[in-house]
């Protein structure tokens, strides 16, 4: 297999701020990777990294057999599926869904003057049936709930096949049902052989979807741990990275956490 992804010590700085430090990771073309951390560990800026938004500091980012640095990130951006709460803010309101879809094919939000023929409306089309939103073709962006935006967006990220899918904290936001919901479409693009390397970041165990292969403990910019899911999904590194002594549970492939209660004198 070939790494999709290829980072060695990375560092982010930002004045005296150290973002990231010394992060070394690969991802294979086959691999479905969750990134876990706290608040303020460095996931966004691990993920606009590896969707060549920005550039490290210091140390290596090679992306789909690209150097960051070296390519014109204009050309590598397109190759990338990236679902976000920055991008989702840039999408206008009044934007038909099919029109949010299929305008990545030329990387823009919003919809101006560019051409599509009837192949890039069906592919459309057929993306927002696999992730359950096909009802939601002729609808406005702004007239959708949390959890149906969600599914427009992962479909937009799909629209132009690309070979590295980021997803940015995609359950954020959503109620119970919304999240089990969306679980349940990123684990049905998860064990589709044919789905592109995919990273999720979370903040919380109970959205890795079952069929995700790997995971990544962050924490103050550091990796804590990195590997199969069966080899880092533990109390103990769980714990490290959160900062409080947890408990894990894992039933079917999905995963529940708590912490412990304090022992009383």
């Amino acid at each position: 297999m070939n790494a999709v992804l290829e980072l060695a010590d990375v560092t982010v700085k930002r004045g005296t701020a150290t973002l990231l430090d010394g992060v070394d990771w690969a991802v294979e073309e086959d691999e479905r990777w969750v990134i876990l951390g706290p608040n303020g560990a460095g996931k966004t800026t691990l993920m606009q990294l590896c969707s060549a938004q920005i550039h490290p500091t210091s140390g290596v980012v090679g992306i789909l057999g690209e150097v960051v640095g070296t390519v014109d990130v204009f050309e590598l951006r397109p190759r990338i599926g990236w679902t976000s709460a920055a991008v989702a803010e840039r999408i206008p309101r009044h934007e038909i869904v099919r029109d949010v879809v299929v305008s990545a094919s030329y990387g823009v939000v919003g919809r101006w003057r560019e051409r599509y023929d009837e192949l890039d409306h069906e592919r459309a089309a057929a993306l927002l049936r696999e992730v359950g939103a096909g009802a939601l073709l002729d609808r406005t962006f702004g007239t959708l709930s949390e959890g149906e935006r969600k599914r427009v967006q992962i479909a937009r990220a799909l629209m132009t096949d690309p070979e590295l899918l980021i997803l940015d904290e995609p359950a954020a936001g959503l109620d119970l049902g919304g999240r089990e919901d969306l679980v349940s479409t990123l684990s049905a693009i998860a064990l589709d052989e044919y789905s592109p390397a995919t990273i999720l970041v979370s903040h919380h165990v109970e959205e890795i979807p079952p069929g995700f292969t790997h995971a990544l403990l962050l924490r103050e910019g550091r990796v804590m741990a990195a590997g199969p899911i069966p080899h880092v999904m533990n109390a103990e590194q769980l714990s490290a990275t959160f900062g409080m002594r947890l408990t894990l549970h894992e039933e079917d492939g999905r995963y529940s956490a708590r912490r412990l209660a304090r022992r009383h004198a």
